[in-house]
């Protein structure tokens, strides 16, 4: 069986449903009324200029035509498609499309500068590129340099002379499923890497590997056809859309939000009456910012519904589930921990029963293995510290056209994470850094995730991230880059002050504010952090959470 399928037969038995609803909020309508009435919100939603949706069928239809144009135009099996578009209603189609045709979809991170675009489809080996109008100036100047590319596919109004109009011509195309047959052998995608300070590896993925994220969200959040899942996150990361396929799999809707401000992801949980919504770190932090403050009264929603919210891409500080749970005390909360190397999210798992252990990233994921290695890649006795690796049918084949970095992390199976961490007596896992990233201050090693959490039981600090900085006698010392909260002010000697609580050899050797750098997913981006202050000591990150 492979992915695809799941999509048939939705169209066959629910083609009628609604599968994807795109939302594009509106300054103006942010501002509007009280959305607690449900007239109101019936009477918001039909025909809204904002607002798109599509059924089961349609989505398969659409697919099917992209499959069928890429396979009239000479496309065989494995040629690679790139996907460069924001989150929109065509994204998904688009992508199983490419999947049907037996193609290598390659979806793009939409931060890319144009350097990175025209390296990354040149390391993917890419023939079609399908793009938007977010990414023509970005195009622009790398056109004449990408004579690999056969074809450009434009999805949008007033497409570039060197592009076609896509949706122009899946009209012409058959609907019907094009005759391809699939195996989970196939190869189905190439993911990149995130977080790097020089250009992404390539992560080449099967058909097996995106069934067994499919069946592992499933299990994992219990999805069914009355749940409807608010995804804000890009589509091009592997945690966003592997956390969809859990609505593949159950035949639910899911709702596009484009855009990630507290009013709007309460409205969009109102208005479509969401039930689960995967937030990333900073937004949390920022909704709960606005329900404190008084900007967001949650009195003028309807939330009652929304039964669970998960938090992955990144460590994820307990104090900020404290304080979500005092606001939110009957959601359900869970947290994913996973790397683009293991398909996405879900290689370990909270679960949702198991609000004790928050802090923790969980136990091996369904049809997961995990274990904590030292350097030699022996077990740690429980408690000690050692990297994190995973072992299940998600692990990728190999980073394409890469056989050393490939070698450094795939050893008999096992995917070396990269993540030290350590287990606690009931087998729960707790992510203690990034093995790169731990500032080995004189002799002793210091744990950054440590000291952030820490930090941010602060009132006044709305994000932190601890970098070593190069010292002529300890090595390496601990700095913190703190982001105040906005209205607040805060000094370096109460930060001192507030450190005390930590043991000396812990506590930041020096304090500096300013805003922190996250990636599209949430994740600090500790090497700008580390050029800008560090006089371009860098680390190069080989996974993403």
């Amino acid at each position: 069986m492979v992915i695809t399928e799941f999509l048939e037969r939705n169209a066959r038995l629910y083609g009628s449903e609604i599968s994807l609803v795109e939302i594009n909020p509106s300054e103006e309508r942010d501002k509007a009324v009280t959305w607690r009435d449900f007239s109101l919100i019936q009477s918001a939603r039909p025909d809204a200029p904002y607002r798109r949706e599509m059924t089961w069928r349609d989505f398969d239809r659409k697919a099917n035509r992209f499959a069928n144009l890429l396979l009239s135009r000479g496309l065989k099996k494995g040629t690679k498609v790139g996907i460069l578009l924001m989150n929109c209603l065509e994204w998904l189609p688009l992508y199983f499309g490419i999947l049907k045709a037996g193609c290598i979809a390659v979806p793009m991170n939409f931060r890319y500068s144009s350097d990175e675009i025209e390296y990354c489809l040149g390391l993917a080996d890419v023939e079609v590129l399908v793009f938007g109008p977010e990414f023509i100036s970005r195009m622009e100047p790398i056109v004449p340099h990408l004579t690999f590319i056969k074809m450009f596919f434009f999805v949008g109004r007033n497409v570039p002379a060197y592009a076609e109009d896509c949706c122009e011509l899946v009209t012409y195309c058959s609907s019907s499923a094009p005759p391809v047959a699939l195996t989970e052998d196939d190869y189905a995608a190439i993911y990149f890497s995130s977080g790097t300070t020089g250009f992404p590896k390539a992560i080449l993925h099967n058909h097996r590997a995106l069934l067994s994220a499919c069946e592992t969200e499933q299990n994992h959040h219990g999805q069914t056809r009355d749940d409807v899942f608010l995804c804000i996150p890009p589509l091009y990361h592997t945690g966003a859309k592997m956390h969809w396929f859990g609505s593949l799999y159950s035949a639910s809707k899911a709702v596009l939000l484009r855009g990630v401000k507290p009013e709007w992801i309460l409205r969009a949980v109102t208005e479509e009456k969401c039930t689960i919504v995967w937030l990333l770190v900073p937004w949390c932090q920022d909704l709960l910012d606005a329900i404190d403050s008084g900007r967001v009264d949650l009195n003028h929603y309807y939330l009652d519904q929304w039964r669970l919210m998960h938090i992955g891409a990144q460590p994820v500080p307990p104090s900020l589930i404290d304080r979500w749970m005092q606001h939110f005390p009957h959601h359900k909360y869970d947290t994913n921990y996973g790397l683009s190397e293991s398909i996405g999210p879900g290689c370990v798992h909270l679960g949702v029963d198991n609000i004790s252990k928050v802090g923790a990233i969980g136990k091996p994921g369904y049809r997961w293995e995990a274990r904590i290695v030292d350097e030699q890649g022996r077990d740690v006795p429980q408690g000690e510290v050692g990297e994190l690796i995973v072992k299940g049918r998600g692990v990728m084949l190999c980073y394409y056209k890469n056989p050393e970095a490939t070698a450094e992390v795939l050893k008999d199976g096992w995917l070396y994470t990269g993540d030290m961490a350590r287990q606690d007596e009931d087998g729960f896992y707790y992510l203690v850094d990034r093995k790169k990233d731990v500032v080995i201050s004189g002799g002793e090693n210091l744990y950054p995730v440590q000291i952030e959490d820490f930090l941010r039981r602060c009132d006044k600090i709305k994000d932190v991230a601890v970098i070593g900085m190069p010292d002529e006698r300890l090595g390496e010392i601990a700095a913190a880059i703190i982001e105040v909260k906005e209205g607040q002010t805060l000094t370096e000697a109460e930060v001192d002050e507030f450190c005390k609580e930590l043991p000396r050899y812990k506590r930041p050797r020096k304090v500096i504010f300013d805003q922190i750098p996250r990636n599209p997913t949430g994740k600090i981006e500790k090497p700008v952090l580390r050029e800008k202050y560090c006089g371009g000591r860098l680390v190069e990150e080989q996974t993403t959470r």
